[in-house]
């Protein structure tokens, strides 16, 4: 029996991380990029590979997807993360923090994309999974940068998933609201409805599901795992 390999981007802290235990748990080898180093650690000790690098740096896209294949000959499955990019005043923000804004939240995944598909094709098959967020269709001012590219990264999806689900190649976009791994603050838990902010084994258990067969039939999807935060149907 093929054991499924998973590629997970910024898999060194919060959600990439917990989901790469997540998939580890599930029987995958894992290869965790991310670039602080915590990600090369973890990967190791779950039993598959680790590489330092930035999703921001094409070449080393290259070379992690490249050990991957070296180490495992397949790749079923891609998380993509992302770090923390530009915040400020929509007005105040600059031309060079608009345009690292782009590369944090939706270039990443354009790069990957692009590296990891023909691998995909030639299996007849893989499932990309990307971390966005709540504010993708509800902008929050706190995050302006993240909620205009990864609006972007919703129409990237929709068209990707369109183009390629009769290859077998699937690709959806989780959108958390606010997590455990980070402060929590209390006029931000007031508009929760479930009163209260994600564990982040509540957002790597869907990632987990996405990944999995389990949702073949599922692609070209934004799925809010939000607690009731946003107020669209």
């Amino acid at each position: 029996m093929t054991t499924k390999t998973a590629l997970i981007f910024g898999g060194g802290s919060g959600i990439g991380a917990d989901a790469a235990r997540a998939l580890a748990e599930d029987g995958y080898q894992v290869a965790v990029m991310s670039s602080s180093g915590k990600g090369e650690a973890l990967g190791k000790s779950l039993g598959g590979i680790g590489f330092t690098g930035s999703n921001l740096n094409p070449e080393d896209l290259e070379a992690f997807i490249a050990l991957a294949m070296k180490e495992f000959g397949r790749i079923d499955g891609v998380v993509n993360g992302a770090g923390h990019g530009p915040k400020g005043d929509i007005m105040a923000i600059s031309d060079d923090d608009w345009h690292l804004g782009m590369d944090y939240y939706l270039m990443n995944v354009i790069r990957s994309t692009r590296l990891v598909l023909p691998i995909m094709e030639k299996q007849g098959h893989g499932s990309i999974v990307n971390v966005s967020t709540f504010a993708t269709y509800e902008p929050d001012p706190d995050f302006p940068t993240s909620a205009v590219f990864r609006a972007g990264l919703g129409s990237y999806t929709k068209l990707f998933s369109t183009k390629y689900a009769s290859a077998g190649i699937r690709m959806n976009n989780v959108l958390p609201g606010f997590i455990d791994s980070l402060p929590e603050k209390p006029d931000r838990v007031a508009r929760i409805p479930a009163g209260r902010y994600a564990k982040v084994e509540e957002l790597s258990h869907v990632i987990r599901f996405l990944i999995s067969d389990e949702s073949s039939y599922i692609t070209g999807q934004n799925l809010r795992v939000d607690g009731g935060l946003t107020q669209a149907v």
